[in-house]
Order: C-alpha cells, then sequence, then structure tokens
C-alpha cells in the first residue's frame, strides 16, 4: 500500500505544483486587468461584421463576465436598442472570450500537466478551434441577417487598478480554494485508478462494443464515461493511462472528443439553459444556448472523424 501511495505522489505532485502555480498566476493576471488587454487582439473582428455597437461594449465586459454582458444585452432590447437576431448572436459572441480564458485559467495549468503536451495541447487547440469556428459563424451570419445598428451601450467603467502585492493577495484568497477541490479529485481519481490498474479490473471491460467502435483500447471507457459526469475526473483518470502506455495519443484524443460529445449537451441543459432563460427569455434562451451547443458538437464531430481516419 506505501509503494502504491508513493507512486501516486511521484506522479501527481509535480502535476499539481503546475497546477497552483498556474492558477495563482493567472489570478495575479486578472486581478491587475492584464487580462484585458487580450481584448485588443480580437477587436478588429467587429470591423468585419454587422454586430451593433452595442455588441462590442458587451464583448469587453464579457472579458471579466460573460453573465455581465448578456445582462446589458438584455438590458438594451428591453429599451428597444436591440432585435431578437442581434442579441442571439451578440450573446453567442458574448461566450467566446471564456474560450480564451479558460486557455490561462484551466487547459494550461490544469489539462496540460495531467494529459502530457500532446494530448493536453491537441484538448487546449479544441477550445481555441471551436472560438475560431464560432466567431466566423456568427460574422458570417451578422453579414446575412443583420442590417446594421447603431444603437449604443453606455462603456463599462474601467477597472481600479491594485498593487502587485494586492493582485497575489486576492488571487492566492480566491484560488486556493479551486486549487484544493482539484487537487483533492486529482489524488482521489489517480489512487482509484492506480489500483484498478494493479488488480486487473479493467480487463473486464474487454468485450463492449463501443470501445472496438471507436477503435480505443476498453480501458478508456472508464474515463470516457466520468469525462460525462465531469470532465476533470475523467481527465484525471485519462492521465495516468497516457503515462502508463495503456492508451495511445490518437486513442486519448478519441476518448476526450467522444467524452465531450456526450458532456455538451448535458452541460447545457443543467448550467447553461437555466442562466440564458433567466436573463434572455424562455425562447430566446433556448434558441442561443442550442445554436451555440449545435456548433460546439459540429466541430468536435468533425474533429473525431478526422482521429478515427487517422487511427
Amino acid at each position: 500500500m506505501i509503494d502504491l501511495l508513493i507512486e501516486v505522489l511521484d506522479f501527481a505532485l509535480p502535476v499539481l505544483a503546475m497546477i497552483f502555480v498556474g492558477l495563482v498566476g493567472t489570478g495575479i493576471l486578472v486581478e491587475l486587468g492584464l487580462m484585458q488587454k487580450f481584448s485588443r487582439l480580437v477587436s478588429p473582428i467587429f470591423a468585419y461584421t454587422n454586430l451593433p455597437d452595442t455588441c462590442a461594449s458587451a464583448f469587453l465586459v464579457s472579458i471579466g463576465s460573460t453573465v455581465a454582458a448578456n445582462s446589458m444585452l438584455s438590458q438594451a432590447k428591453k429599451e428597444n436598442c436591440l432585435e431578437d437576431r442581434e442579441v442571439l448572436l451578440c450573446s453567442m459572441m458574448n461566450a467566446t472570450p471564456a474560450y480564451f480564458r479558460e486557455l490561462f485559467t484551466y487547459q494550461i495549468p490544469v489539462v496540460l500537466p495531467a494529459l502530457g503536451f500532446v494530448v493536453g495541447g491537441f484538448y487546449s487547440l479544441v477550445f481555441i478551434v471551436t472560438a475560431v469556428v464560432k466567431i466566423l459563424v456568427i460574422a458570417v451570419a451578422s453579414k446575412l441577417f443583420l442590417k446594421g445598428n447603431s444603437c449604443r451601450a453606455p462603456e463599462p467603467q474601467a477597472r481600479k487598478k491594485v498593487s502587485l502585492r494586492t493582485a497575489v493577495y486576492r488571487a492566492f484568497r480566491k484560488e486556493f480554494r479551486a486549487f484544493l477541490r482539484i487537487a483533492g479529485v486529482y489524488l482521489f481519481a489517480t489512487t482509484i485508478v492506480f489500483i484498478l490498474q494493479e488488480q486487473g479490473v479493467f480487463e473486464v471491460f474487454s468485450v463492449l462494443p463501443l470501445a472496438e467502435l471507436f477503435k480505443i483500447p476498453a480501458v478508456s471507457i472508464v474515463p470516457l464515461t466520468s469525462y460525462v459526469a465531469s470532465p476533470i475526473l475523467g481527465i484525471s483518470l485519462l492521465g495516468p493511462m497516457i503515462h502508463s502506455g495503456e492508451i495511445t495519443n490518437i486513442q486519448a484524443m478519441i476518448v476526450l472528443m467522444l467524452g465531450s460529445m456526450f458532456m455538451l449537451p448535458i452541460f447545457a441543459l443543467r448550467s447553461q439553459i437555466p442562466s440564458k432563460v433567466a436573463i434572455f427569455g424562455t425562447r430566446l434562451g433556448v434558441q442561443i444556448v442550442v445554436y451555440s451547443t449545435v456548433i460546439s458538437l459540429l466541430v468536435r464531430l468533425a474533429i473525431l472523424l478526422l482521429l478515427l481516419s487517422a487511427a
């Protein structure tokens, strides 16, 4: 038992150290307001769309809070400043900064250490590709369905500057609890998978048809089903399998795409629809979630088909 714990800690502690540094480091950047500067990299997109100026103002707010940005759109709609189509596309645009924000708050500090550079980098790239595809779809749709709107929302107030010491303190206080949750799940999941591997439990999955259908080993069914319930749990389970060579990089990528395709509709029903309906009403809120989820699913399906052809 002691040997097992040593093996788990030897594998997990370096990963957890990187996760902690990544979480706190990103939190410091957010507190210093440096994350806002990333808006300059994507703001020229609006020059090639028919999205109203109100959308650009809300987009800046969405870099810090998607809910706050969508609330701005809802208020603009109530004031007859925006039509339903404009709100739909603007709300979908407001969701795209979260993909780039998660690159620094989740993908780099959590996913890359857990899955390794190749598989973790691929997984992070999928998120970026999804965001780019959504932006392109929104830009094209705005040209096709919107005629232009000069109605403007009030400009967001600038973030108050804080000292580095204050930024470090706030970041540590906010991210430490998140780190403890991640570390707890990661250590628990890693220990379980190491125990199961030693006991040969995964061998009972050798006849599952899903594994044969998607050209993945039966052992990957466990992280696949776990991912649907909790992505971080699925990733935690998949990491040791990649590390031990039980599953190849391509097979791990297939598992991640399958897991995310099953997970996205559940996530939409559980988290996205209640939030969007509360802000925009039932009809428009559901439409926003459905369109956004369908785009994400199609991107992952296309990538999955490419992976299957290469497997």
